[in-house]
């Protein structure tokens, strides 16, 4: 292994040496050993203490996650101080000389976590922006629809009222200013950027059908009626859809099952109506009364 002594500190954390990839780490001291372990150190946090078992080959970073569970604080708003100097989050805790019962000091950091707010404010603004700008780009693309269905009937020499071309025109300019309200840098305003251009180019397409569509004749369109038959072909029509009842009885004979017809025959019955009389006459008797009479002297 390739090694290179670059300096040493006053405090005597040892001296540095550069890794083959190219890392500046410090050298490891005899008294440490490379075979990892488990020690315990103890983490004053204002007045309180904190012991805490980690591997000795672990970095600060790793601890200030282990004391962000037990204390509540965010990991990148906390600041280890060990020997009275603060600790960055990537070195290693054996190699700064951390061993079984060391003793750390833990402070927040206001710095830190006022720029971790304004990366979470920045983070949600931007989202917001992607949103927006979707959101535009969806509307853009139904209005190109319009625009497109517009041009294809401009193009066959049909009129289309004024209305909804300025209508289409309002519409466009509405998206223009949403978009001119979205802040944002890097790829925000790169997307910002596309769809102006999108939104401008459909604009001047838009001018150019209206100049069209001026010069289109006034056309209406008639709509279709139904050419009225002549008198003789509906009086057959009619004359198909009257159905006797003769001929309603014969399909209805004809569509049931094979039935020998029934012939019905008429026998008409003379009666003479003096003769009934005389003979009613000559079977009703002439009653007469009979009554007691009282005779008075």
């Amino acid at each position: 292994m390739m090694k290179m002594t670059i300096g040493t500190t006053d405090a005597g954390d040892g001296e540095w040496e550069l890794r083959p990839g190219g890392m500046v780490v410090q050298r490891r001291t005899d008294d440490s050993s490379n075979v990892p372990h488990v020690i315990h150190v103890r983490v004053k946090y204002g007045s309180v203490h904190h012991e805490i078992s980690i591997n000795s080959q672990s970095t600060f970073g790793e601890l200030k996650k282990r004391l962000s569970v037990k204390i509540g604080v965010h990991h990148q708003d906390m600041k280890i101080l060990y020997k009275d100097k603060e600790r960055d989050s990537k070195m290693f805790l054996d190699l700064c000389g951390v061993k079984d019962g060391s003793r750390l000091v833990l402070k927040e950091d206001p710095i830190s976590q006022e720029k971790r707010f304004l990366e979470m404010r920045k983070l949600v603004a931007k989202e917001k922006a992607n949103k927006s700008i979707s959101d535009i780009s969806f509307q853009a693309d139904r209005l190109a629809e319009k625009l497109s269905a517009f041009d294809a009937v401009i193009g066959k020499g049909v009129k289309v009222e004024k209305e909804n071309l300025e209508n289409l025109l309002e519409m466009l300019m509405n998206l223009l200013v949403k978009l001119d309200a979205i802040i944002g840098d890097g790829d925000i305003k790169l997307k910002k950027k596309m769809q102006e251009e999108r939104l401008q180019k459909y604009v001047e397409a838009l001018d150019v059908l209206k100049i069209k569509n001026s010069l289109q004749p006034q056309t209406q369109v008639k709509p279709k009626t139904q050419p009225q038959l002549e008198p003789q072909i509906q009086a057959q029509h009619k004359e198909r859809d009257v159905v006797t009842v003769d001929e309603e009885t014969s399909r209805k004979c004809t569509g049931s099952s094979p039935v020998p017809p029934v012939i019905i025959t008429t026998r008409w019955e003379t009666f003479d109506s003096n003769a009934t009389y005389a003979a009613e006459a000559k079977t009703v008797k002439t009653l007469h009364p009979k009554f007691n009479w009282v005779s008075f002297d």
